[in-house]
Parts: C-alpha cells; sequence; structure tokens
C-alpha cells in the first residue's frame, strides 16, 4: 500500500479545505515563508559625514532617509511631487489630480470620505511595514478583505444574479467534500490513503463538509447554520427556523463562480489585514515627520550622473518657474520607478541600465465613488469585504470604516490588475470610466445610478510620478544585476522585491540596499 505522500496530502488540502488550510500547511513544511523582515536595520561604524542623496520620497525613499541619518549620513532628498508618500497616495475632498493628457478631476467628496488610489490594504505579515507604523505611531485598524456576505457575480450565470460568496463557498465545499468522502469510502483511494489515515480523513470530511451519516450534503437545519436559512430562527411565536436548499454542484461549476473563491486565500489577503485610519497616506505622513526638513519638493529629476568622486544630479525646481539645479553628494540611493528613470539622462551601466531600459509596468485603474447613502449595508447587509465580478471593473470593495453612519460614503467602484481591461480604460477620459463603472456596478447593485453622487478615477499608467502600477519581472532575468550597487549609485523600490505592488516590497529593498550600500562605504 503507498503511503499518502506530501504532495498528495497539500493537494488534497487544498482540494477540500482551500488555499488557506493549505497555505499553512504549507508553512509547516517550510514551503512557504512570511516577510524577510527581522527588526530595525543597524548600520554600525561612522560614515564620516558621507553625504546621501536620495532620488524619490515614496516609502522606498523615505525608509532610507530615516535609517542613514540615524547612522550618520548627511542626507537630501528630491521628490518630484509636492507631497511624500508616492503610490501611498489618498484621495480626498478638495483634492485636485491632474493626469498625462491633462484631465484634471476635483475631487469633490464629504468630509471623511476618501480613496486609495494605491495600496490600500496592509496584509498581517508584512512585518517591515507594520513595525514601522508602530514605530511612527500610524494608527491601524482592521480591513475586511473577506465577507461571506458581499457577492460573487458572472452576467450569464443565475440569470445575472449576484450570489452570496458564503451559499457559494459553502455549497462548493460541501458537495467536494462529499464526492472525496463517498471516494474514500468506497475504496477508491486506498493507494493514497493509509488504512490508520481513512477513518479520520472521513471524519474530518464529515465536519468540514457538514455531511449527514450517509456522507451526504443536503438541506439541514445544520447545513443552514453554515449557509444560512430560509426562514431565520426567531423569538416568540412561529420562529423556528427553516432550512435553505443548497445549490446543485453542476450549477455552481457551470457558473465558474468558483474562480473567485480562492484570491480570498492567498498569502496577501489572509485575515488579519489592516488599513491605516483615515486613509493610507498616514504612513507617508508618519514618514514625513521625521524626515520631511530633508525633502525639497517639486523637484524633476532631469540627470543622474556618476564617476568615481561621487554623485551629480541635475532638477527642474516648479517652484522655482523650471529652473534648473544641480545637487551633489558621495552617494545615491534612487528609488525612481524605472518607467520613468529611463526617461532621465543617466550613465548607470552593465544590467541595472538593461534593466532600466526594458522593464514593463503593470497597468491597473482605480475608482471612487461616492453615494448618497451605504445602500450596501442599509439594503443588502454588508459591511466591508470586496464582491467580484466577471465585468471589466473586476471588483468592488466596500468601506471598511464607518460603519451604520449616515450620509454619503465611498466605495471602491473597480480595481483592474493587468490585462486587456485596464488597457481599454487607460483609453477613456476620467468621464467615461465612471460611467462605465457605473453601468457595470448597477449589474450588481441596482441601487447604483439612483444613490450615485460623485466619482474620481485613476489609471496608473496616466501618472506621471509612476506612469504604470509597479515593475514586473519577467522570469527575474537580470533581477541580481538590477540590485547591484552601481559605482556610487544603489537602487531601491517594490520593482526590486519580491512583493512587487506591495509597500512591504518598497520597505524590505530600502533596507536591502541601504545596508550594502553602508557596508560599501565602511568597509571599502
Amino acid at each position: 500500500m503507498t503511503e499518502l505522500t506530501r504532495r498528495n496530502l497539500l493537494g488534497m488540502i487544498g482540494t477540500v479545505a482551500g488555499s488557506t488550510a493549505m497555505y499553512y500547511a504549507m508553512t509547516s513544511m517550510g514551503h512557504a515563508q512570511p516577510s524577510s523582515y527581522k527588526g530595525p536595520i543597524k548600520l554600525d561604524g561612522d560614515p564620516k559625514g558621507a553625504k546621501v542623496l536620495i532620488l524619490g520620497a515614496g516609502l522606498a525613499g523615505m525608509t532610507a532617509a530615516l535609517e542613514m541619518r540615524a547612522a550618520g549620513y548627511e542626507v537630501e532628498i528630491l521628490e518630484y511631487r509636492e507631497k511624500a508618500g508616492g503610490r501611498c497616495w489618498t484621495l480626498r475632498g478638495g483634492d485636485t489630480y491632474t493626469e498625462l493628457g491633462g484631465a484634471t478631476q476635483n475631487v469633490d467628496f464629504e468630509e471623511g470620505n476618501y480613496i486609495n488610489p494605491g495600496p490600500w490594504r496592509i496584509p498581517h505579515h508584512h512585518y517591515a511595514l507594520l513595525d514601522y507604523c508602530r514605530r511612527l505611531k500610524v494608527p491601524l485598524e482592521v480591513f475586511v478583505q473577506k465577507n461571506f456576505n458581499a457577492y460573487v457575480h458572472n452576467e450569464d450565470s443565475f440569470d445575472g444574479k449576484p450570489q452570496r460568496l458564503r451559499d457559494i463557498e459553502i455549497d462548493y465545499r460541501g458537495h467536494t467534500s462529499e464526492l472525496l468522502a463517498k471516494a474514500v469510502d468506497q475504496g477508491k483511494l486506498d493507494e493514497m490513503v493509509s488504512e490508520d489515515d481513512r477513518e479520520m480523513l472521513l471524519e474530518s470530511l464529515r465536519e468540514l463538509g457538514v455531511l449527514n451519516g450517509k456522507y451526504e450534503y443536503t438541506k439541514s437545519l445544520e447545513v443552514s447554520d453554515y449557509r444560512g436559512y430560509e426562514k431565520p430562527p426567531g423569538g416568540g411565536m412561529n420562529a423556528a427556523p427553516v432550512a435553505s436548499t443548497p445549490i446543485d454542484l453542476d450549477k455552481i461549476v457551470q457558473s465558474r463562480l468558483w474562480e473567485y473563491l480562492s484570491t480570498n486565500y492567498l498569502q496577501e489577503h489572509q485575515n488579519t489585514m489592516f488599513q491605516p485610519v483615515g486613509g493610507m497616506d498616514a504612513i507617508a505622513k508618519g514618514f514625513e515627520r521625521e524626515v520631511g526638513d530633508l525633502i525639497t519638493y517639486n523637484a524633476k529629476v532631469t540627470s543622474l550622473q556618476q564617476d568615481d568622486n561621487g554623485v551629480t544630479v541635475q532638477w527642474e525646481d516648479a517652484r522655482g518657474g523650471g529652473e534648473t539645479r544641480t545637487s551633489t553628494a558621495d552617494w545615491c540611493v534612487c528609488t525612481i520607478p524605472f518607467s520613468v528613470l529611463n526617461q532621465i539622462d543617466h550613465n548607470l551601466s552593465g544590467g541595472l541600465a538593461t534593466a532600466i531600459g526594458t522593464m514593463f509596468y503593470n497597468s491597473s485603474v482605480k475608482w471612487g465613488l461616492e453615494f448618497k447613502r451605504r445602500f450596501w449595508e442599509q439594503d443588502e447587509n454588508i459591511y466591508g469585504g470586496i464582491s467580484y465580478t466577471d465585468q471589466a471593473i473586476a471588483q468592488i470593495s466596500y468601506p471598511s470604516y464607518g460603519y451604520q453612519s449616515d450620509g454619503p460614503a465611498v466605495l471602491l467602484g473597480g480595481y483592474t490588475w493587468r490585462g486587456s481591461n485596464s488597457y481599454k480604460f487607460n483609453a477613456m477620459s476620467p468621464d467615461e470610466r465612471i460611467e462605465w463603472a457605473l453601468k457595470m456596478g448597477e449589474k450588481i447593485h441596482p441601487q447604483y445610478r439612483e444613490e450615485f453622487k460623485t466619482g474620481v478615477t485613476v489609471s496608473w499608467h496616466k501618472v506621471p510620478w509612476t506612469l504604470g502600477c509597479s515593475g514586473v519581472w519577467e522570469g527575474r532575468e537580470g533581477y541580481d544585476e538590477a540590485v547591484k550597487i552601481d559605482n556610487r549609485v544603489v537602487c531601491a523600490g517594490e520593482h526590486l522585491s519580491y512583493l512587487p505592488a506591495w509597500q512591504e516590497g518598497a520597505i524590505l529593498s530600502s533596507l536591502d540596499a541601504i545596508s550594502r550600500l553602508h557596508d560599501k562605504v565602511i568597509n571599502g
């Protein structure tokens, strides 16, 4: 008899219990690891007054500034924008944003409402980011990633009617548990499951799938405890609950709504997730409180040159009428996205220069839609979480704050990630993008049109300071060369990490870069 192999076990865990259970099983077997952050870095040794010039005041740049000044460096930061944070960015009422092409949006949200066009959630295992939030006293609150009461939607299934995620997930798990339990009970997996494991596995499937004594997933009050009741239990007369009827497996399979189930089990999306109170830019402001005195804002870098003696950077002073200025330093930490750096005159060499010239960036589009009232709570009992759809907007995320409050509220009215839909929206004007978000969103929420108040949309390929959402490596070819110190310059940012698009990646990349640079400064 063949014993249950590690691969078979992981496959069975993933099939029945979902990716979360499989991930934790993989972690215990040494296959999956959380963030590599081990605590604050120590830059030992005296840099003897060496000056470092940091290009970009995003999280990578400000992390470098904070740690290098503490180590004794003279630090100067040049920032393209009028504020710090880069993609750690929040839009509120009164803000104005102009994208490439000249379209300007004036944000008209009510006070207290906001949208995060860039990062919008923090995984519990992004230890570096969480540690800096603690050190910088940035208050956090829970971000609801998975809400069983949110929707999954496919226009060609269930007559286009959205289905509660709970119904699809619980019924899919119940039916597949039944199939696996019957296969085990009938001896069809004897070559994979040892005699000792057989009964234990059957017991686990009965419990996990809410199966009856015949290993059937069928209508019952016990099943309704998980998927919800046709008539919930109440009080007084006629208070007895009525069991609901599970959806047939063939309908779930053919609907393809199961495609949306696994995203909530990705390591980066597992509970608990967080968000800063009041908007993601609270993190940027926390860093800015510490290093803001080092930042020159509205400084557009036009040239980065180095030799064996130091670094020379030319930049345009937007506040000084576009006058060209020059900054010099012994060393440089460059956090400018490669999509922008490729348009700047530089004499960087080797694999770094190749990566700068060839890296492409993800396209992504987000919408912040403000509605007159929180109809998703008041009409549909959805408090936080995400609904998924086959429409081009891909998803709708409900705010994880201000529950049951009166008046207008903002939800994330769509978030595309790469692919043709992002490019199509990128080609539209902001007004056209918002109109399409309403057309698609009202297929999930019919209240959309009547309740809509105002909106803003950000297409990341049209954002002047990034020209894209996040860097993309094809097979990581050239990665090791790109992260090396190039004479007097080292680059850092989310694009130089294995956590692209995450703030954790930007911080870890920065800490690694400045640690190696410091070692070179001290030891030669």
